[in-house]
């Protein structure tokens, strides 16, 4: 399943004093990239971290992103949806 994690900074963080965790960050990223469970990675305007992952379950998604350094030093938690495919072209050809 696909699901949609987004970023929550947890205040206060002074982020310029982050650059050592921030590198461990981007590594642990690449690690859950390379390893299948996370697909895509933007920010948002606001700053925000969204991720869409390729896992079995939510949870399974909330027990990777924990991975992450930033969540294990409570700096960010993330917000997770699953995602589910669109349906809307369904009205357009109706069944029969």
């Amino acid at each position: 399943m696909k699901v949609l994690a987004i970023s929550r900074e947890i205040p206060p963080v002074d982020w310029s004093s982050l650059g050592d965790l921030l590198k461990e960050e981007a590594r642990s990223l690449h690690a859950l990239y390379q390893e299948g469970h996370v697909r895509e990675f933007y920010f948002t305007s606001d700053g925000e971290a969204v991720l869409i992952l390729e896992s079995p379950s939510t949870d399974a998604a909330r027990s990777q992103l924990a991975r992450l350094p930033l969540v294990r030093d409570g700096k960010i938690t993330f917000e997770i949806t699953e995602l589910l495919p669109y349906s809307g072209f369904e009205r357009l050809f109706p069944a029969g």
